[in-house]
């Protein structure tokens, strides 16, 4: 089995996309199925409109529109390489965060080993787009995902995918379903360890692991790789009570080698950990793994560095605690236009919960671009204080520069509920050229 770790990025996407062409999402139609297109490219393909690098601001897009940023993005994907290759990791970013193929394709071209999973749904996206390795953070029961994964493995050799196990009941159902499918290759699974009393998912003792680690072991459709978790869990987290979750799954893996509960042929223990909150704690940690009987790959998993955000992640990031490694950048910002302003301390645009993540913190006015001028300056004493449906309502300390048609860029919090809403995303260079158009899946 090659080694992912050591794989340059060009092999490494290679790799991970064995298996089916992928399709071509530039030659999609522009219809109105897609939000703030330009009414004027009805008709054309994805690829013919972003050929023609329109400008967001004058090029026809209605608002409101989500735009992404194409620096931020280039620059969050490569700071995330650089990060895994410096702490001899391998990562599987969250897919769900984006649910974008083309997206998902430069996480692999930047070093991704696979993209990760988190319900059949997300795996048959992938799948459908040509990736070769996938990693699902669930417990997979359902008996007509089963069935159409067992079909997936025995039509592809060169597929993979890495399942979570946590309980002898689920191994029991998983085990039923692939034998009433005749799978002819056995799934591979971690079992995982719960974050903790209270925490989510994940069987919550050492015990309790290595009753799942003996139940996977009498089911001949499944196959031991290793241990996983998600340490943003942690109940109360902290950088001591993660990184001592932390030393409880590697102490697991570790256990689990020397009780003989690896095969050899498995070629690699895979330990896996690592949300948007405390990679820098899991790649500490996992720098501590002691020589095991096979070599480990150490996959992280997180998602939300690929557009990062104005709230949540702007908080939580660890690169706020090691400066030094660099920064993310956040990548969205929504537009929208001013459509009242019916008194001095308030005003309305036209983007509301349809359109802006709002589940977490809402949005934040940023700027404003001068619908008489075209000049852009910073949305000073403008506050956005609800969401309607289709309304931000907006309050404006005395002398806030705003009127109606004025745009209002708006930063956003939580970047897994601001894809979700949008179907195609305009990727947009800082001088406003819309350069592709990002599709989404969800």
């Amino acid at each position: 089995m090659p080694d992912p770790v050591n794989e340059t990025p060009a092999q490494n996407a290679r790799s991970a996309r064995k298996g089916r062409e992928v399709p071509d999402l530039s030659a999609e139609r522009v219809d109105h199925r897609f939000k703030a297109l330009p009414p004027d490219a009805e008709g054309l393909t994805v690829g013919e409109l972003s050929a023609q690098r329109r400008n967001l601001f004058t090029g026809g897009y209605t608002t409101p529109v989500l735009a992404l940023s194409a620096e931020s993005v280039a620059h969050n994907l490569r700071l995330l390489e650089t990060y895994a290759e410096r702490h001899g990791l391998a990562f599987a970013p969250h897919g769900k965060t984006s649910m974008a193929p083309q997206l998902f394709d430069r996480q692999l071209a930047h070093g991704a080993w696979g993209i990760t999973a988190a319900v059949p749904h997300q795996a048959r996206v992938y799948r459908a787009h040509g990736i070769a390795r996938i990693f699902l953070a669930n417990e997979l029961v359902d008996p007509a995902a089963l069935r159409w994964l067992a079909a997936e493995l025995d039509a592809d050799p060169d597929f993979r995918l890495v399942c979570y196990v946590d309980s002898v009941r689920g191994v029991e159902l998983m085990d039923e379903a692939l034998r009433a499918a005749g799978a002819g290759r056995p799934v591979d699974v971690v079992v995982e360890l719960g974050a903790g009393e209270g925490a989510r998912t994940g069987a919550r003792t050492e015990a309790e692991c290595a009753a799942v680690a003996d139940a996977v072991a009498a089911a001949d459709t499944l196959r031991l790789v290793g241990v996983a978790g998600y340490e943003g869990e942690v109940p109360k987290a902290d950088p001591e009570r993660v990184r001592a979750w932390l030393l409880r799954l590697t102490g697991l893996a570790a256990a689990f080698d020397e009780e003989g509960r690896f095969d050899a042929g498995i070629g690699e223990i895979v330990v896996s950990a690592g949300g948007s909150a405390w990679f820098d704690t899991v790649a500490e940690v996992f720098a501590e793994i002691p020589a095991l009987s096979l070599p480990v790959l150490k996959l992280l998993r997180s998602g939300a560095y690929v557009s990062h955000d104005d709230g949540h992640y702007r908080h939580l990031t660890p690169f706020n605690r090691v400066p030094e490694e660099g920064a993310l950048q956040p990548a969205f910002r929504l537009w929208s236009q001013v459509v009242s302003r019916p008194t001095g301390e308030q005003a309305f645009t036209n983007a509301g919960k349809r359109d802006a993540a709002h589940d977490l913190h809402l949005p934040e006015a940023q700027v404003v671009r001068d619908a008489r001028t075209g000049g852009i300056r910073p949305a000073g004493g403008i506050t956005v204080t609800g969401l309607s449906d289709q309304h931000a309502w907006l309050r404006t300390e005395p002398g806030a520069d705003l009127e109606v048609g004025d745009w209002v860029g708006m930063g956003l919090s939580h970047p897994c509920t601001s894809f979700d809403k949008w179907q195609l995303i305009p990727l947009v260079e800082a001088d406003g050229t819309v350069v592709d158009h990002i599709r989404t899946f969800f």
